[in-house]
């Protein structure tokens, strides 16, 4: 397992919700003011809110939370919740008549996984909201990670629970930290110790993806939608969002190195870059620091949840 959490940067508050025996959950980052933010989603069938908001060419900086979640498209409803809370918190952008708070949303699909008819929907939004503490440092089967597997290649009787995954690096007052919620199509790897730790069981065997996808069906339109790598790199240095969108960018690098294959049609992959702008740093050096953080969060999303290495239905 590899150490560290994203609440580890001065002033993020994370908080989750869960309902385990539906399997799905979100979990919600609080920012402190003064953050600037953007996006990058690589994956072809992303479910989103409040994306196109953290374009350069436009215009709001910051953000007043971010939202990984469960429950696909459903899922977005949970926003609802983030926004009314923060709304009587007086959290958001100043519109003259009123404030409106700024929530962005990233959503993965684990309705396959045990109750479709369940989502995170406005009610969970708030308990995360509530539950957020400068203190979390949990991982696995919680928050956004509750619902999520990987390995899809041979349908959901071969797949392996995954969850959610955070780590840290640091370069002297520099901090980079990730955190992500793993539901992939393909399987995980251990970048730094070069294993692969997860992907489609069968017979106490885990297998590889790629050697499957040739001969297991002529086509894979019963896997379209339903995956998804989401996740946040934060850092307590100082860029513009044209810079973080780079950030993002090169944070993909971090699912190429952990997840194979990546940024397929079936996933909607899409990474949050966050700053606090505390400190001066480089932008490559930050970048790569954010790939290296990415790709220990994924393995920490296998090395945390609990039965990892059970099939999923018995």
């Amino acid at each position: 397992m590899y150490e560290g959490y994203i609440t580890d940067i001065k002033g993020i508050k994370i908080g989750h919700a869960q309902n385990l025996e539906a399997g799905t959950g979100l979990s919600v980052l609080i920012p402190p003011k003064g953050n600037t933010c953007s996006v990058e989603v690589r994956g072809s069938a992303p479910g989103t809110r409040e994306t196109d908001l953290l374009d350069p060419i436009n215009t709001v900086e910051s953000v007043n939370a971010i939202i990984l979640s469960g429950g696909s498209a459903y899922g977005l409803d949970a926003a609802s919740g983030v926004m009314k809370a923060l709304e009587e918190d007086g959290q958001g952008l100043d519109v003259g008549v009123g404030i409106v708070p700024i929530v962005s949303q990233a959503v993965l699909f684990d309705l396959a996984y045990k109750d479709c008819k369940i989502r995170p929907d406005a009610k969970m939004g708030i308990e995360a909201y509530k539950n957020a503490s400068f203190d979390e440092n949990r991982q696995g089967i919680i928050g956004a990670g509750t619902g999520a597997t990987v390995g899809k290649i041979l349908g959901m009787d071969h797949v392996m629970k995954s969850g959610l995954g955070s780590a840290t690096i640091k370069e002297g007052d520099l901090i980079v930290s990730a955190l992500v919620a793993v539901n992939a199509f393909g399987d995980i790897y251990d970048y730094d110790k070069n294993i692969q730790i997860a992907g489609p069981m069968a017979n106490g065997q885990i297998l590889k993806t790629t050697d499957a996808m040739s001969r297991v069906m002529a086509d894979f339109s019963d896997l379209a939608n339903k995956n998804t790598t989401i996740g946040i790199v934060a850092t307590n240095a100082s860029f513009d969002k044209t810079k973080l969108k780079k950030i993002a960018q090169m944070t993909h690098d971090g699912f190429a190195r952990a997840i194979n294959p990546v940024h397929t049609g079936f996933d909607g992959d899409t990474i949050f870059s966050l700053a606090t702008n505390e400190i001066t740093a480089d932008l490559n050096m930050v970048g790569v620091m954010a790939a290296d953080a990415m790709s220990r969060a994924i393995a920490n999303a296998i090395y945390y949840s609990k039965d990892k290495l059970n099939l999923i239905r018995e």
